[in-house]
């Protein structure tokens, strides 16, 4: 097997035994990522440079015998919402394009203390706003499956990095699925915490009470491991948790007898994709077989979900993204007028039209007049949801639905269509209003051979249950989910 063909527990073990260098992993990753960027565009920056440099320092650690942990010396990819200093973080926007932080984001530190070698940033949707990765003013990212579809988003540029096998993992964030639905679009396993489990100090915020960060891997026994390194307590962000079972690789056992799944009935009705449907409720089946038992139920306040969350992300990202202001950093117009014109053409100029969108939708909830009337509504909205989560984690140990209700579209077919896209969250939303943890999970392809991802829902704080669950569906094997052979042929995944 290549080297950008292991997962990144495999090449972690290899690097340990000495049977590969950190710098042949670095340069061998590196060599992939020239190669398809042309096809892909999964990164906006690529330090090949300073990942080359790290590569020796993290070798010389190992031999050391100071770095043994199981992901010492495999290299990653982060998206470009987390500050890494000295490195450019633009957020995939115009009004961040030469923006360079001065420190770095404490889930980026983490991984680098766990002996990460970060080669790059990843594209995304501008801002985070978007399902597609089409918004970022670098260009779309394409789906490796088929290059003339969407890797999904807005962590696009990461799952689709790990799905070409560009990186073995990338951190991403996820605000209202961002990295559930795309690992759907693109075959790769993606995991959204319980809120407060990993550190926002350094992700630039979207919508505050919802971004969570997250990894994306190419199997379950990744997500864990990579997980495990980033989450922590961390006194810089308040809204952080202080938890004391952060051993998530300790689930990575087979088996889901006796555990109780539930079906919202309300996640399979009109509006699914009929392939989606049939490969999700075959990927139960699998579990059932494996000695769960799964019911059907009913979720009550789904449809008030996607309103729900619109307002409250929208409400949060305009006040969020005030401090782009043209002063401080990041772009500033070339002609103007005193302070306010300033103001005014340095955010016309630098943003890009889905942002303009959200911020206007968001300073018009909370107006005089209208805050009452749309943001605290949708305030006690998103607690009612908690509480009906709450209601079905009662009798059930986890929820399994879609992670989207289709497979990825055609590039371009939902940019000029913000509510068709709005409405493609539908399944993931919920997950961030009520603060709970989700995985998607590969579980087959539609007729056009694009992937369909099944998401599993747990309760706060209850992640090892999701992940013993994924493992157990992910080796009941039958699903191929090599995607460089799309690109050049010659991958050996799947074989």
């Amino acid at each position: 097997m290549s080297i950008t063909g292991m997962t990144a527990l495999e090449l972690g073990n290899k690097i340990q035994k000495r049977e590969i260098s950190v710098v042949e992993a670095t340069e061998a990753v590196l060599e992939s990522v020239r190669r398809k960027e042309p096809s892909i565009n999964a990164f906006v920056t690529v330090d090949g440079e300073g990942a080359r440099k790290r590569a020796k320092e993290v070798q010389k650690q190992i031999d050391e015998g100071t770095l043994t942990g199981p992901l010492a010396g495999v290299p990653v990819a982060v998206k470009d919402n987390l500050c890494t200093e000295g490195m450019p973080t633009t957020c995939s926007s115009k009004i961040l394009h030469n923006f360079i932080p001065s420190y770095t984001a404490t889930a980026v530190e983490n991984l680098m203390r766990a002996g990460a070698v970060v080669i790059g940033k990843t594209n995304m949707d501008e801002f985070a706003m978007g399902s597609t990765t089409e918004t970022s003013y670098f260009g779309a990212t394409k789906n490796p499956w088929n290059t003339s579809h969407v890797p999904g988003g807005s962590s696009g540029g990461s799952c689709a990095a790990v799905a070409a096998e560009e990186c073995p993992y990338a951190l991403g964030s996820d605000t209202g699925g961002s990295i559930r639905q795309p690992s759907s679009f693109c075959g790769v396993v993606g995991l959204k915490p319980t809120y407060g489990t990993v550190s926002r100090y350094g992700l630039v915020a979207y919508g505050s009470s919802l971004d969570q960060i997250g990894p994306i891997a190419r199997d379950v026994a990744d997500c864990a491991a990579v997980l495990e390194a980033v989450a922590s307590y961390d006194t810089k962000d308040s809204t952080s948790v202080r938890r004391q079972d952060l051993d998530f690789t300790s689930a990575l056992k087979e088996g889901v007898s006796g555990m109780k799944i539930g079906l919202p009935r309300d996640y399979f009705g009109t509006g699914l994709n009929t392939e989606v449907k049939e490969a999700v409720l075959a990927a139960a089946k699998k579990l059932e077989g494996c000695g769960a038992v799964i019911e059907e139920f009913n979720l009550g306040l789904v449809e008030y979900a996607i309103p729900a969350y619109y307002v409250i992300a929208c409400a949060e990202a305009s006040s969020n993204l005030a401090r782009f202001d043209g002063i401080k950093y990041g772009y500033r117009t070339k002609q103007y007028e005193g302070l306010h014109n300033l103001y005014k053409k340095s955010r016309s100029e630098g943003f890009g039209p889905e942002v303009k969108r959200r911020i206007m939708l968001g300073s018009f909830v909370l107006s005089s007049g209208y805050y009452d009337a749309y943001y605290l509504k949708a305030l006690r909205t998103k607690a009612l949801i908690k509480q009906e989560f709450d209601k079905a984690f009662a009798h059930y140990d986890m929820i399994l639905g879609p992670a989207a209700p289709s497979t990825a579209p055609r590039l371009g077919e939902n940019l000029d269509d913000p509510i068709k896209m709005y409405l493609g969250d539908i399944y993931t939303v919920s997950v961030n209003l009520a603060g709970l943890p989700g995985i998607s999970v590969p579980c087959g392809t539609d007729k056009a051979g694009l992937p369909v991802g099944v998401q599993l829902i747990g309760n706060c704080f209850e992640e090892k249950k999701i992940i013993r669950a994924a493992y157990t569906l992910e080796r009941t094997g039958g699903y191929s989910r090599s995607t460089l052979a799309v690109l050049d042929g010659t991958s050996e995944r799947g074989k």
